[in-house]
């Protein structure tokens, strides 16, 4: 094996360590089109990710879920903008399902909390 491939090799096996043990964000953000008083409230495990797919959508203006379509269609891509409302860190004890279950309990409140306003 020659030395570039090797390092290359190297590389991607501390870049997916690094992967796995980064420390999960969590949370809920709200989607809005600024063209209407539309809003979507979504929740993930891993609200960076949540984020980098939005902002990718974006940027290929393609929408990112069927039930925007129509007002992405409206107003474009450019009318839509991504906020966090709310984050909360995976604990290291956490299981995978207990922080989902955290992260769907701050969904419910948060739907609540905006229904509410």
């Amino acid at each position: 094996m020659d030395g570039e491939k090797y390092m290359d090799k190297l590389s991607k096996k501390a870049l997916k360590e690094q992967y796995k043990n980064r420390t999960l964000i969590g949370g809920v953000c709200c989607i809005k089109c600024h063209g209407s008083s539309d809003l979507w409230i979504r929740a993930a495990s891993d609200m960076q990710g949540l984020k980098n797919r939005f902002q990718f959508a974006v940027s290929i203006d393609f929408c990112p879920e069927p039930c925007m379509s129509e007002a992405w269609k409206q107003f474009g891509a450019a009318a839509f903008s991504f906020e966090v409302l709310e984050e909360i860190k995976k604990k290291e004890t956490q299981t995978e399902r207990e922080f989902s279950d955290d992260v769907n309990t701050l969904l419910e409140i948060w739907t609540e909390k905006l229904k509410s306003e």
